[in-house]
C-alpha cells in the first residue's frame, strides 16, 4: 500500500474537486466494502469515493488517471466472483448514492435509471406502470443496476427474456480519463456502426464505469401458472422443455432443474409438506407469466398432462394459489441457506451445450464421488439456457482441496465446450481459468480493447485479465 502521506495527497487532491463529503480515507471506509458475496480475498483500499452526479465520477477518474490510481468500481456488493473486491491501495468508486428512476417512457417502454438503482426499486416502478422489468435474481433488494450490466447479469427469466445485454438500450459510461460517453440510446433499432456499449456490459468495470443506462420494459404480468414436475431422466426434462415450449408459444419464463441431491436437501431445510415427495431424479420448476392466468390454466395444464401421458413426467403438482407458487420457489430460493449451512463451500457456474448437460453433471458426480468423498455436492440449474450450478462443501481450509476440485470440474466444462461462468462473471476467482472458455486469439483481443481504452491500467486492475 502506499505511503501514507502519499495516499493523503491523492485525498486532498480529490477532496479539492469533489468536496469533503464524497471522500473517504483508511480507517473511515465502511467493512462493507472491503468485500463481496464472495470469499475471494483482496487487498487494503487507501480511498473511497462516493459520488453524486456523473460529472463527480468523470473528475474523480480524470484525476485518478493522471495520478495512476488504481480504481474499483462498486456496486451493491453482490457479486460471488471478487469482481468488486479491493486490491491494495485502491480507490474505491461506489455508486450508492447514484440512485433513481429519472424516466419512465410509457409509449416506448423504456426506463431511464442510474447505476446505483437498486434492481427492485426498478422492478417495483415498472409494475407500479403496468409494466415488468424481467431480470430477476436473489439478491435483487441489494443489487445495483449498474453491477448487473458491468456483469451480464442472468438470473431466472432468461429462458424467455435474455441475459442483462438484452434488456439495455443505452447507456452513458465514463472512461478511465474522465471521457463522458452519453450513449442514452432509447431505440430498438439503431444500426449505426459498432455498438459501443457492449463495451461496458459484462467487463465488469474493467473497460469504464456505467453511470446511467436506458432499460427495455415489457407488457406487465397479472401472474404466472407454476407447476412443479417430477422426471424420471433428464432426457425427459429436454422432451418437456420443448413440448411446453412449442405448445405455449415460447412463453416458459422459467424452467428451473433441481436434481434430488438438492430437492432433497431444501425439503430438509424447509420443514414444510414438500409438493412432492423426494426420490425421483429430477424435478423441475415451470412458470409461465401473462395477463390472464386463470384464463390460461387449462392450457399449461394439458402441456403437464401429455407429459404424464408421454411418461416424460412421473409425477406433477400445480399451485393452485399464489401462496403455493412461493412455496414451489422456495425449494428453488433456498440456496443461500443451503450454502451457509454447508460454508465454506465451492458454487460451479458453468455452460455446456443443452445436449451434454446430463453428461456433465454425471462426470462431475463421478469426480466428486471418486476423489472427494466426503464433501457434499448438489446439482440444479437453468437447463433452458445450458447453464448448471453445482455447490461443494464444506471445503477444507488447506487450499489444495479447492483448486483440485476446480481444476476437475472445470476440465470436464472445457472438454463439453462448455463455459466456466454461465452468469457470475469472471472477476479474480475465475480469471485463472478463463483460457479455458476462451482462445489464445481472444483474450489477446480484449487485452488490446483494454489497453486502447485504458492505457494505464487504472480500471478495476487484475479482474477478468491477468494483469
Amino acid at each position: 500500500m502506499p505511503g501514507t502521506s502519499t495516499v493523503q495527497n491523492k485525498a486532498d487532491r480529490l477532496i479539492g474537486a469533489l468536496g469533503a463529503d464524497c471522500v473517504r480515507i483508511g480507517d473511515a471506509i465502511d467493512d462493507r466494502y472491503r468485500g463481496d458475496w464472495s470469499t475471494t480475498v483482496g487487498g487494503t483500499p487507501a480511498i473511497q469515493i462516493l459520488p453524486t452526479t456523473t460529472a463527480d465520477v468523470a473528475t474523480a477518474l480524470r484525476l485518478c488517471h493522471e495520478m495512476r490510481q488504481p480504481v474499483v468500481p462498486q456496486g451493491g456488493m453482490t457479486g460471488v466472483v471478487g469482481g468488486a473486491t479491493p486490491v491494495d491501495g485502491a480507490v474505491l468508486l461506489s455508486m450508492d448514492r447514484m440512485h433513481g428512476i429519472e424516466q419512465l417512457d410509457a409509449t416506448a417502454a423504456t426506463m431511464t435509471v442510474r447505476a446505483g438503482t437498486p434492481l427492485q426499486t426498478i422492478q417495483e416502478a415498472a409494475e407500479r406502470a403496468g409494466f415488468l422489468f424481467s431480470l430477476d435474481l436473489g439478491a435483487r433488494g441489494s443489487c445495483q443496476i449498474g453491477g448487473n450490466i458491468a456483469t451480464n447479469a442472468g438470473g431466472n427469466r432468461v429462458l424467455r427474456y435474455g441475459m442483462t445485454r438484452a434488456l439495455v438500450l443505452g447507456l452513458e459510461a465514463v472512461l478511465a480519463d474522465g471521457t463522458v460517453l452519453p450513449m442514452l440510446n432509447t431505440m430498438t433499432k439503431n444500426n449505426t456502426g459498432m455498438d459501443v456499449k457492449q463495451l461496458f456490459v459484462g467487463t465488469e468495470g474493467t473497460m469504464g464505469v456505467i453511470t446511467r443506462t436506458v432499460l427495455r420494459l415489457h407488457p406487465g404480468i397479472a401472474g404466472a401458472n407454476t407447476a412443479l414436475v417430477a422426471l424420471p431422466d433428464f432426457r425427459s426434462a429436454t422432451h418437456l422443455l420443448n413440448h411446453a415450449q412449442r405448445a405455449l408459444s415460447g412463453r416458459v419464463s422459467a424452467f428451473e432443474l433441481m436434481w434430488d441431491d438438492y430437492y432433497r436437501r431444501a425439503v430438509e431445510l424447509g420443514g414444510a409438506r414438500p409438493p412432492l415427495a423426494p426420490g425421483q431424479p429430477l424435478y423441475a420448476l415451470i412458470d409461465m407469466q401473462g395477463p390472464a392466468p386463470d384464463a390460461e390454466a387449462e392450457r399449461f395444464e394439458a402441456v403437464l398432462e401429455e407429459a404424464l401421458t408421454q411418461g416424460w413426467a412421473s409425477d406433477a403438482a400445480v399451485a393452485a394459489s399464489q401462496s403455493d407458487a412461493n412455496d414451489f420457489w422456495a425449494l428453488r430460493d433456498c440456496i443461500a441457506d443451503l450454502l451457509s449451512q454447508l460454508a465454506p463451500t465451492i458454487n460451479f457456474d458453468v455452460s455446456v451445450p443443452i445436449a451434454t448437460i446430463d453428461t456433465c453433471v454425471e462426470r462431475m458426480r463421478a469426480v466428486m464421488d471418486s476423489r472427494f468423498p466426503d464433501l457434499v455436492h448438489m446439482y440444479f440449474g437453468h437447463i433452458g439456457d445450458s447453464n448448471i450450478h453445482c455447490v461443494v462443501g464444506p471445503i477444507p481450509p488447506d487450499g489444495d482441496t479447492e483448486h483440485a476440485i476446480e481444476q476437475a470440474c472445470y476440465d470436464i466444462v472445457r472438454d463439453l465446450s462448455g463455459s466456466v461462468s454461465a452468469e457470475h462473471g469472471i472477476g479474480l476467482h475465475k480469471r485463472p481459468w478463463l483460457e479455458y472458455s476462451r482462445t489464445a486469439e481472444e483474450i489477446e483481443l480484449m487485452r488490446t480493447l483494454k489497453r486502447t481504452v485504458d492505457p494505464h491500467g487504472i480500471m478495476n486492475p487484475g479482474k477478468v485479465l491477468t494483469p
